[in-house]
């Protein structure tokens, strides 16, 4: 975040401390190979680490030769992978995600943009002219994976929707920041590779229209465009971007789940190496390529990548004279300034003016003062801000006296978004978000299958269209045939209109056919019929479940409000939880984290029993 963002599986891991752990192993690599950097280089071996940047890496054919210092090479080319999974990420929260309300990641998308703008303007206010004025790109971006690692550290109360919304912010930064390198920081545009690059953009839009062999074809492209970049003088960790957003993501269908279903079956009645290839594949197809390369690269950017790129950059020599001269630079200053101060104040500033007017709205449980935590953090700048240091001042001693700018930056800003966060949990603590039932069960109000007193509660909210919900998957009769008397089953209606547009007219409809007693077997009806929701079939429906047809459509009808008013109750409770995605559960009150299958909700179920 991109941004290293969720740089672990968060999104397929049910395990929520092994999570945690593995975030905080990637922050405190990152933190230790910077230390190790800025120790090598200011030991009596700092020799080494020079030689050591400028050792030449390549390829040679005949009497062609492709090489790279490392520097470059993990600089230009490992860090293509970062920006990879920036771009896989914000791809699939915008297509499936989080980020699928658009008033919602307005927000971000304004705030990174003034975060960019911003700080260059409070640079140029210490630099007007001069050699200076031209590094006025150091203070633009924020290094999203110290951002995200300086959140796992500090751990203020209940991070998740800050994090998801510093994503979206810093990969809007981290884009803009490689369009400013482009325009403003590329010595000479080579035109020719320049076309050619283009080119190969729109045949990687094309990839996801092959019949087969779409991952290899990727791969190519990928590298293609790449070297293309690299040639045409555009910074090719583009590429990286440029892949990732052209690469479709999808959420599992029922058909092709169902497809794995009578392979695997086939299989365990025959197993043979004909069937296991078509479960692999089905298995492997069910799932976008874009989540599917999260999951495989993901680990590889956050333990390798990134280290190796702090290993790097972060070297600089602090003798006094550097120091001192450092501290009387108004370049030092300036990027001191323009990252801390201007983050804080673009990102805070243009939040609040976005919620004020309207325009855009934040997520539930994320305030104004939390979002002040997150835009501290942002001044941490590293990455890009090495990076264009590198290309924007030519003199070897204002290059050093740029790197402690940013080093100085980055501690203070770290500093002061601990500050915020410890402050303002501690003065006003913010209230957990969707992590328990707002409302009690309700045995004259909800729907329940089973004993309305047992000690066990499942509290279902879904919709008629989801293919995964309730009994489409068979999920919830395993867990009432395992607990028996134990258990109390509730269902509660959350339409997701925007993925399932019949969603909530079947809601209503089943609110109907519960005013005379037969809301389950209209359940029953609308899951087994879940691409035929026309309000022509729900009569049907409702015929087949036993309703009173006239009556049914009065209550639709005529006499709606009161099944209307009950959808919305339901959906209204979830939007205050900010309930996104169907089927969501909660276990004895408590929200279910992780798969949904039967034998992850019993293992749920067993431990609320035993008060674990």
């Amino acid at each position: 975040m991109p941004r290293i963002v969720r740089l672990l599986p968060t999104r397929f891991s049910g395990d929520a401390k092994a999570v945690k752990t593995e975030e905080n192993t990637a922050a405190a690599l990152l933190l230790l190979f910077t230390i190790a950097a800025l120790v090598w280089a200011n030991s009596p071996w700092a020799h080494g680490y020079w030689a050591f940047l400028d050792t030449h890496v390549g390829l040679a054919f005949a009497e062609h030769r492709f090489e790279m210092t490392v520097k470059h090479l993990i600089n230009d080319g490992l860090m293509a992978f970062f920006f990879f999974i920036v771009g896989l990420e914000v791809k699939h929260e915008f297509a499936i995600g989080e980020l699928t309300d658009r008033a919602r990641a307005a927000v971000p998308v304004v705030a990174a943009i003034a975060g960019l703008a911003v700080p260059a303007a409070i640079f140029l206010m210490f630099n007007p002219s001069g050699e200076n004025a031209q590094a006025w790109g150091v203070v633009i971006s924020t290094d999203t994976a110290f951002l995200i690692g300086a959140l796992a550290i500090i751990k203020p109360k209940f991070p998740a929707r800050l994090r998801t919304f510093l994503l979206t912010l810093a990969v809007v930064d981290d884009v803009g920041a490689l369009g400013v390198i482009a325009l403003f920081y590329s010595d000479r545009i080579n035109v020719a590779p320049l076309a050619v690059s283009i080119g190969i953009i729109v045949a990687l839009a094309l990839v996801r229209f092959l019949p087969a062999a779409r991952g290899p074809a990727y791969a190519a492209l990928g590298v293609s465009l790449w070297v293309g970049l690299f040639m045409a003088g555009v910074h090719p960790t583009l590429a990286g971007v440029a892949v990732a957003l052209l690469i479709p993501v999808f959420s599992p269908e029922r058909s092709q789940v169902e497809e794995v279903v009578a392979r695997i079956r086939a299989f365990r009645q025959s197993p043979n190496s004909r069937y296991a290839r078509e479960v692999t594949r089905g298995l492997r197809d069910s799932i976008s390529i874009n989540e599917r390369l999260q999951t495989d690269v993901r680990p590889y950017v956050a333990f390798v990548v990134l280290p190796l790129f702090a290993l790097v950059n972060a070297g600089v020599v602090l003798d006094a004279a550097g120091v001192t001269a450092a501290l009387r630079s108004p370049l030092t200053w300036g990027i001191v300034a323009g990252l801390v101060v201007g983050k804080f104040v673009g990102i805070t500033t243009a939040t609040w003016v976005m919620q004020r007017s309207g325009v855009g709205e934040l997520a539930p449980g994320l305030t104004l003062r939390r979002i002040a935590g997150g835009a501290a953090l942002s001044g941490i700048g590293f990455t890009i801000s090495l990076f264009i240091v590198d290309i924007a001042i030519d003199d070897p001693q204002r290059q050093e006296q740029a790197i402690i700018g940013v080093l100085i930056a980055s501690v203070v800003a770290f500093l002061l978004g601990w500050a915020i966060f410890r402050i303002t949990d501690w003065l006003s603590p913010p209230d957990p978000v969707g992590l328990k039932l707002l409302r009690p069960v309700d045995p004259d109000r909800d729907h329940i299958k089973g004993d309305p007193d047992a000690p066990l509660t499942l509290v279902e909210y879904g919709d008629f269209e989801c293919p995964f919900c309730s009994r489409a998957t068979g999920a919830i009769d395993e867990v009432r045939d395992h607990f028996g008397a134990e258990l109390r089953y509730v269902w509660r209606h959350l339409p997701l209109e925007r993925a399932h547009p019949r969603a909530f007219d079947a809601a209503r409809a089943s609110e109907a056919a519960a005013a005379q007693g037969r809301f389950w077997e209209m359940a029953r009806e609308l899951f087994g019929h879940q691409d035929d929701l026309e309000w022509s079939d729900m009569y049907r429906y409702a015929v087949a479940a036993g309703c009173d047809i006239e009556r049914f459509d009065q209550d639709v009808r005529v006499h709606a409000s009161k099944a209307l008013h009950h959808v919305q109750d339901d959906a209204q409770d979830a939007e205050l939880m900010d309930l996104n995605s169907t089927p969501t559960f909660f276990v004895n009150g408590k929200r279910h984290r992780g798969p949904w299958d039967a034998a992850s909700l019993i293992r749920a179920l067993e431990r609320g029993r035993s008060g674990r």
